[in-house]
């Protein structure tokens, strides 16, 4: 399983940014095209067709997730597990079309249960992914909150944080994090005022998250989905984490 390091032993890989989503690339151009800007700190980013892969190949989408292979961004399909409830066999069809279709290199796991009875499930389904790409898959778990302990030697990354701005500053992370590399967990705050962009860079390094992806675009998930668009303040966050390599 593939992780977020640099090839000298024991350093640590600089702060980078997951995208966990854009629009589709009709809707986002901008977006798009700004994550192959050459030293952009991307570690991944997310392709969500239609809620998944969708039904037939979409043109715009593969366009787009060859320009990130071609700059070497790693290209994650989005499956949703619903918190547990989705069949085992959807998961893996919706996989093999992902890469089938777009060639991705790993899969954000959304709504990924967070409970230890779910834990021997999901892990059933990431050493299934794991196959599908031949040990190579590089897998996210979009827990959005701090899961059971276990969950952390099932996947490369788990999303331990996903919500507002007012959460975000006076959250707390568990004690277990400590044991693990900040490459391991994943922060996406959305509400993020320019102002206080500082300390929620400051808040990430404390808590011990590698990467992130803050945006001052308000909402919640779904309709108004706060991911989908650039954030008002992208250039800074590229200059404050500064340039990154994607592997």
């Amino acid at each position: 399983m593939p992780h977020l390091t640099t090839g000298t032993t024991g350093a640590v890989r600089e702060m980078g940014v997951g995208v966990p989503g854009y629009a589709h690339p009709l809707l986002a151009p901008v977006e798009w095209a700004e994550l192959t800007r050459p030293g952009t700190p991307l570690h991944w980013a997310v392709l969500n067709v239609a809620q998944g892969p969708g039904a037939r190949p979409d043109p715009h989408c593969l366009e787009a997730a060859g320009r990130l292979r071609n700059a070497g961004v790693k290209v994650l399909g989005h499956l949703d597990l619903r918190h547990g409830s989705r069949a085992f066999g959807e998961i893996v069809s919706d996989a093999h079309r992902f890469l089938d279709w777009y060639k991705v290199d790993g899969f954000y796991l959304d709504r990924c249960p967070t409970d230890r009875a779910d834990l021997p499930e999901v892990r059933r389904v990431a050493a299934t992914l794991e196959a599908v790409l031949d040990g190579e898959a590089h897998l996210v778990l979009g827990h959005g909150t701090q899961p059971y302990p276990g969950y952390a030697d099932v996947a490369d990354q788990l999303v331990t944080f996903s919500g507002p701005w007012a959460d975000y500053r006076w959250s707390q992370v568990s004690e277990w994090t400590a044991d693990h590399p900040p490459e391991k967990f994943v922060h996406l705050v959305h509400g993020v005022p320019r102002g206080h962009l500082d300390e929620a860079m400051r808040i990430a390094r404390w808590q011990g998250a590698g990467t992130i992806f803050f945006t001052d675009r308000g909402g919640r998930s779904g309709q108004n989905d706060p991911f989908q668009t650039l954030p008002g303040y992208w250039d800074e966050i590229v200059s404050r984490i500064g340039p990154g390599v994607s592997e």
